[in-house]
């Protein structure tokens, strides 16, 4: 819900603070005013954080900038949130929209404080706030949600998600079908190449690592004689004559001989000797290890170089690395076996996208089956709303059409579209062809009440739904925006006192004008301050005693 909204330097608004929190007694909101106070610009202003166009205008003169920031409470599981995760931005308990307008007409917006663009804007204004008014309505006159709206009102996920599974299903059906005849075709086309191909690559048998281990190999197999060299020089230096080995053995007998005359002095040497003569030892039986894996083999080379350039030159046929020459290897053998399989093989995943697609078609017209049944109810629980509503000549219709198979989607088969006649005889046609602003808004709050569950967007907004209606009309509207306010923030911009008594919360807006300029103010009225606004509602600008008590008499009635 709209928790509230901060206005700076907009049109004729200097400062003001809104605080929209739904009070414990419901979240019903009227708004109030004389003609030209103002109240469209709050609406306007609203829309400017949720994203509408805006340009130097919206400015107040003199100012450099215009802002607006409208901060709402999320539910969980709300749309917003998944839109906030999608986009990487925070996601906390609050959502605040925030818009800068220039007076260059520049602009710049902002997600919780964090740069964004206006079209995400948009997006989450969709989401949080539906503005049901005079010159600018979404929300249910977007023939994209009206399937989306049916299938709440009757209850349907159930199925609608049945549908959607089956059609995925279909899909990956008939990918696999198109995969293979692409691949038999192309396996057909190429039929000789990939039988060469496929067995010289066979013969090579190659691997993902082949070419590091057999250039590791050769580069250690060509340096073979100078390394075997060294070594044996090494184990010379060790082993001959007076070698390092013999010489700590010598030397290490001799003291172990005449350590028990010397009283413990030669001990430590005797100690580090044996150390020595161990250490070297290893190091001798290492070289000669190393002296034996290091034998140059001229006839290994020779292998390892032949198949190390036979990978290389066929990775180079094939414009392909030598690690990628596997995957290719077994991409030729699939397609080479869509071929050998032949009709056979295409035949079975034919069969399967066949299967597939029946089963989708079988879900899919059950769904319809039910939106149908859904539609009758939902045209006699609209119908029962108009006429208190002054629309009795009117009628409601949800219109259902089968889809050419190229536009069945995981949705269904179906065209859902809101239809409306206006007079008797009169064929039914969209919704938003309404001509009357106030009977489109007033059809829009009969739809609304009914569908009052339906929808992400738990704030709206309604411009006027009372437009050109008095008395009981006008009651029986402030009635179900009272009862759609049970479910949903309702925020209604009103002259109809019936409307603005049965309010939770009421704020008036005023124009103040001084010598130099005009201002735009909003005012959050008390028990007493409603009381006056209603009595100036009834009677206009002299408020006389009678309004009063009439004003009163209102208030009672609302409870």
């Amino acid at each position: 819900m709209l928790v509230s909204l901060s206005i700076r330097d907009f049109v004729l608004i200097e400062k003001l603070d809104l605080d929209f929190t739904r009070a414990a007694q419901g979240g019903l909101g009227a708004l109030t005013g004389e003609t030209g106070a103002g109240k469209s610009i709050l609406i306007d202003a609203l829309g400017l954080a949720l994203g509408s166009r805006a340009d130097s205008t919206t400015v107040r003169r003199g100012a450099a900038q215009a802002a607006v920031a409208a901060s709402f409470d999320l539910p969980k599981g709300h749309a917003a949130r998944a839109i906030l995760a999608e986009q990487g931005l925070d996601d906390e308990d609050g959502l605040t929209l925030r818009r800068v307008v220039g007076a260059d007409g520049r602009g710049r917006a902002f997600v919780n404080d964090q740069p964004a663009s206006v079209a995400l804007l948009r997006r989450l204004g969709k989401a949080l706030v539906e503005i049901q008014g005079q010159m600018e309505q979404h929300g249910l006159l977007d023939i994209a949600t009206h399937g989306t709206s049916l299938d709440a009102f009757a209850g349907l996920e159930n199925q609608v998600e049945a549908v959607r599974t089956a059609w995925q299903v279909w899909r990956q059906a008939e990918q696999a079908r198109a995969d293979a005849e692409a691949a038999a075709a192309a396996a057909r086309r190429d039929e000789d190449f990939l039988r060469h191909a496929v067995k010289e690559l066979e013969a090579l048998a190659p691997g993902p690592d082949d070419e590091t281990t057999l250039a590791e190999e050769r580069q250690l197999l060509r340096a073979g004689s100078a390394l075997g060299e060294a070594v044996t020089q090494a184990l010379a230096e060790l082993e001959q004559d007076r070698g390092a080995v013999a010489a700590l053995r010598h030397a290490h007998r001799t003291i172990e001989r005449n350590a028990d005359k010397a009283m413990g002095r030669l001990d430590a040497a005797l100690t580090v000797l044996d150390r020595a003569l161990s250490e070297a030892t290893e190091a001798q039986a290492q070289l000669e290890a190393a002296q034996e894996a290091l034998e140059f083999d001229p006839a290994r080379l020779e292998k390892v170089e032949e198949r190390l350039f036979a990978l290389r030159a066929a990775a180079r046929k094939h414009n392909v690395t030598v690690p990628e020459l596997a995957v290719l290897a077994e991409r030729f053998s699939k397609q080479l076996a869509a071929l050998d399989d032949g009709e056979a093989g295409l035949k079975r995943l034919a069969a399967a996208a066949e299967t597939a697609r029946t089963a989708y078609l079988t879900a899919a017209e059950a769904l319809s089956a039910a939106r149908r049944k859904g539609a009758t109810r939902l045209d006699k629980a609209v119908a029962a709303e108009l006429a208190p509503l002054k629309l009795d000549k009117a009628k409601f219709v949800t219109d259902m059409a089968k889809l050419p198979e190229l536009e069945w989607s995981e949705r269904g088969i179906d065209r859902v579209q809101f239809m409306v006649a206006t007079n008797p005889g009169a064929p039914p046609a969209p919704i938003a062809r309404i001509a009357s602003g106030g009977e489109l808004s007033r059809f829009l709050l009969a739809l609304k009440v009914c569908l009052a569950k339906v929808g992400d967007a738990p704030t709206i907004v309604f411009d006027e739904v009372d437009s050109g209606i008095g008395g009981a009309t006008a009651a029986a509207v402030g009635e179900r925006l009272k009862r759609l306010a049970r479910d949903v923030q309702v925020l209604v911009v009103t002259h109809s006192p019936q409307v603005a008594a049965v309010a939770d919360r009421h704020w008036l807006i005023r124009k103040i004008t001084t010598k130099n300029a005009a201002s735009t103010d909003v005012r959050a009225l008390d028990a007493k301050g409603r009381r006056e606004e209603i009595a100036r509602m009834l009677s206009g600008a002299q408020v006389t005693a009678e309004a009063r008590a009439a004003a009163d008499r209102l208030l009672a009635a609302a409870g």
